[in-house]
């Protein structure tokens, strides 16, 4: 059972109340408390996304491939990253008829999960197995869906077959590996596994893990404790001890940091832009500031299972009413650019020539008149059928700058007639379960992150919109569904010339722009407050955080 919110607020109030009585200084010491401002709403590495999951679990895991600080596509559980030239890649027509591509991984062997029981190729059917079973409800469940077969070569080496040709053939980010000694009995009912699952019932078991930490603790709502892993075969970390604490109240969590009870507040789920540039001003001498603009983009989806959401008019009319400029400006100081679309101009494939939304409430009231929402009364639009254009807004309580944002979209969105009720919930809730099943009645604000040159199939394809009947598996939460979207992806996927590839993906933001299956905001900036005797963190600017990387984390000299 998790604490509601008074409950977790307590245990920092009390925790700071200890530090302040005792004074607790920030030195260089082998342990490590982190505080960050979201818990997950689940430790299983496969089911539900959730950038406080991701980051909690770097600690203690590896995956597959990554990209990098230098945004490049990385080896971490394998030996050599696939490729064509290195004949681990094939392109070729298969015997199960479509054009397909075999790819090779050779696993590393010194890798055993937490009780020492090694890491192999059992593992890696065994993933397969859970990951595209329809019922299980995976977040990435595309990523299992295009894999046809696994041939097992050994132990530790296997080719995976591809069902069609992809560009993307060796990025095995989201096939984070499950533990079968462990997992196999729990997988026996899969439409259960989300609740039986050993990542839920024994947390702290050590054979969930493999990264140079293991899960020692956890208080649900309030913290995990991670130990080092004594069966880590990697660089050995500092550390002895890691605390990550989540404080979802931000003068909570910076009291702590100056009280030291918590060491540093993590970039990718601690505070947002505006709050570190206000903090720096007052603390800056005590603490080392990184700023990183970043691949996260911050937008609304619109749910298309709501009628009047469906009409493309009422859709660019709620953009074209928000002033997104004074946003970024009053609020971000610029650190924070407006999005035109969701892919961030950082990134290589961003197309500068999409359609841009400038704040027009005039294009607004016109094109919310065409799509018959044309009456006007108490200051609302009304259709003829009497119906007000009225929709409920939901976040991430606790969340003070997207609270800030979502008063000035009420207030932007009544001057042209469109009322909005606020609702929202605690992120383990939001996410875990609101967002998940698609259970938002009209808005809903969040942020997606990526990586670099990424593809978003799993956001935007028909086939990937989450229901009861596919174990709410994918992540196209507004249920979006165009022909033209689908072609496109399909396509992206299997032309990896670059011109066809630019062209593609030119089309694909273009499209983006033009249906808005999403209200494109911002696209934010990490903001990492570390103290000034810790070094080795290296902010990546995308959806990696630098918690995959600690064993690299240490103390100057």
């Amino acid at each position: 059972m998790r604490p509601d919110q008074k409950s977790a607020n307590k245990i920092a109030s009390l925790l700071l109340f200890f530090c302040l009585m005792w004074n607790m200084p920030a030195y260089p010491k082998d342990t490590l408390v982190i505080g960050v401002t979201q818990f997950p709403n689940n430790f299983n590495p496969l089911i539900n996304s959730m950038m406080a999951k991701s980051y909690i679990l770097a600690f203690a895991r590896k995956r597959m491939t990554l990209y990098d600080e230098n945004w490049n596509l990385v080896c971490v559980l394998c030996d050599m990253l696939p490729s064509i030239q290195n004949g681990m890649a094939v392109f070729g027509k298969k015997s199960y008829g479509n054009d397909g591509v075999s790819v090779t991984f050779r696993l590393d062997k010194r890798a055993v999960w937490g009780d020492g029981t090694p890491i192999t190729t059992k593992d890696v059917l065994f993933t397969w197995k859970v990951g595209k079973h329809k019922l299980t409800g995976v977040s990435d469940y595309e990523i299992f869906r295009r894999i046809s077969n696994i041939e097992i070569l050994d132990s530790h080496s296997f080719i995976m077959h591809l069902d069609q040709q992809t560009c993307d053939f060796a990025n095995l980010d989201n096939f984070q590996l499950l533990p079968a000694h462990i997992e196999a009995k729990n997988f026996s009912i899969p439409a259960e596994y989300r609740n039986r699952s050993a990542y839920e019932t024994e947390t702290t078991n050590p054979g969930l893990w493999f990264g140079p930490y293991v899960v020692n603790k956890v208080v649900p709502g309030s913290h995990v404790i991670f130990e080092q892993n004594k069966f880590w075969w990697g660089r050995k970390p500092h550390f002895k001890r890691i605390t990550v604490l989540a404080i979802e109240n931000t003068a909570s969590i910076t009291a702590n940091l100056l009280a030291g009870g918590i060491d540093m507040i993590a970039g990718e789920i601690g505070l947002t832009i505006d709050q570190a540039l206000a903090f720096q001003q007052r603390y800056g001498e005590r603490f080392e500031f990184l700023y990183k603009p970043s691949l996260i983009y911050e937008h609304i989806d619109f749910n298309f299972d709501n009628p009047i959401l469906k009409d493309r008019r009422v859709r660019q009319a709620l953009l074209y009413s928000v002033d997104r400029n004074a946003i970024s400006s009053q609020l971000f100081k610029g650190h924070q650019p407006v999005a035109h679309s969701n892919i961030n101009p950082l990134d290589a494939s961003y197309n500068q020539d999409v359609k841009k939304y400038a704040f027009n409430p005039q294009k607004a009231r016109k094109l919310l008149d065409e799509a018959g929402w044309s009456t006007n009364k108490d200051g609302l639009r009304y259709n003829h059928k009497g119906e007000a254009l009225r929709f409920e807004l939901m976040t991430t309580s606790g969340d003070k700058t997207r609270e800030l944002i979502q008063q000035v979209l009420q207030s932007q969105w009544r001057h042209v007639g469109v009322g909005v009720r606020i609702k929202n919930q605690p992120p383990r809730v939001y996410f875990g379960n609101t967002i998940n099943q698609r259970r938002f009645k009209s808005l809903a604000m969040y942020a997606w992150l990526s990586a670099p040159n990424s593809l978003p199939r799993s956001q935007l394809h028909s086939a990937m919109i989450p229901s009861k009947t596919n174990g709410w598996s994918g992540q196209n939460f507004p249920g979006f569904t165009d022909p033209r979207m689908d072609k496109m992806l399909d396509e992206a996927e299997k032309k990896c010339e670059q011109p066809a590839q630019r062209k593609l993906r030119k089309r694909l933001q273009q499209l983006y722009a033009e249906e808005l299956p999403a209200l494109p905001l911002y696209f934010r900036a990490t903001s990492h407050i570390i103290p000034k005797w810790l070094n080795g963190i290296e902010p990546t600017g995308h959806q990696y955080s630098t918690a995959n990387w600690v064993e690299h984390w240490g103390v100057k000299e």
